[in-house]
């Protein structure tokens, strides 16, 4: 097997459905069956969820009226309330899961712990790293590549609704081209988002490789685990 150990980076956004905001458990139950086909496959898995279903810190802080810093501190709890529920779905799935939180919340979940975080990897639980880096100004994209860069991952998976990374918006352009491959210069392009500037260098310095998928297209994760790159784009 190609990738052994794996982090998938979930937005938040994916868990509110078509409503657009809070979480949906149908969503939430899609998501942890994906998870559970990995673990099953004798993947190991790490997870990170972004916040924007209920705050980012970036929209929070735009009028000045909340600081950023503040803002920023507002949406990692944020992920502390996707963590908490993708945690009960996978464990109503019969996943064995910790979660793991950047900001110490002990009646909530473990502080993250680098070493005990890559124990329960080994031992097959399911480990969501909640509260981004613990740092206001940093993004869950940085989050993510730096707890995967942390756990030794073979491969960091950007989970999206879309099936890869294109030269322009799909949505906005029917002619936009899609990119299978990519640099991670070019990925750092200012009309490609993959993702932040930040998190793409800190790729780059370790040679992480990143994987853009369609979270939504029923078993994509395991197909592109198990060497399936069609339904996805990779930079490297």
């Amino acid at each position: 097997m190609a990738n052994k150990r794996v982090l998938v980076k979930f937005s938040g956004e994916a868990l509110a459905g078509e409503a657009g905001h809070g979480i949906d458990t149908q969503i939430l139950n899609y998501i942890s069956q994906e998870i559970k086909s990995l673990v099953n496959a004798g993947i190991e898995v790490g997870i990170v969820i972004g916040g924007g279903n209920i705050v980012r810190g970036v929209s929070a802080a735009k009028d000045g009226i909340i600081k950023r810093t503040s803002a920023d501190y507002m949406g990692m709890l944020a992920t502390v309330i996707n963590g908490v529920a993708v945690q009960e779905a996978c464990e109503h799935a019969g996943l064995q899961v910790r979660m793991q939180t950047a900001i110490k919340m002990e009646q909530i979940a473990e502080p993250y712990i680098n070493r005990r975080a890559v124990r329960h990897l080994e031992k097959g639980r399911v480990v969501i790293f909640a509260a981004g880096t613990g740092n206001p100004f940093f993004t869950t994209d940085t989050a993510a590549t730096l707890r995967a860069v942390e756990i030794g991952a073979d491969v960091i998976i950007k989970a999206t609704k879309v099936d890869g990374v294109y030269d322009k918006d799909p949505n906005k352009y029917p002619d936009a081209k899609k990119l299978p491959t990519l640099t991670y210069d070019e990925a750092m392009s200012d009309h490609i988002k993959v993702m932040d500037d930040t998190s793409i260098a800190l790729a780059k310095d370790n040679s992480l490789p990143i994987i853009v998928c369609d979270m939504f297209k029923k078993g994509n994760l395991l197909d592109i685990i198990m060497g399936n790159t069609q339904n996805c784009s990779i930079v490297r």
